[in-house]
């Protein structure tokens, strides 16, 4: 999800540079929700692993 994000990212860059700002920014908008997406499930993901951690110790 974050390799997704930086691609996004990346032609946000590349369409800004052109001139072409509607696509730059629906582009750094949907890199933006992926970033904080892949987040909230890295830490949803952690908790998970801790709780379950010591739930077999």
């Amino acid at each position: 999800m974050l390799k997704w994000a930086l691609i996004f990212f990346v032609i946000s860059i590349v369409a800004g540079f052109f001139g072409f700002s509607g696509v730059s920014a629906a582009s750094a908008g949907i890199a933006k929700f992926l970033f904080f997406l892949a987040i909230v499930l890295f830490l949803i993901f952690l908790v998970l692993a801790f709780t379950a951690g010591s739930i077999i110790l």
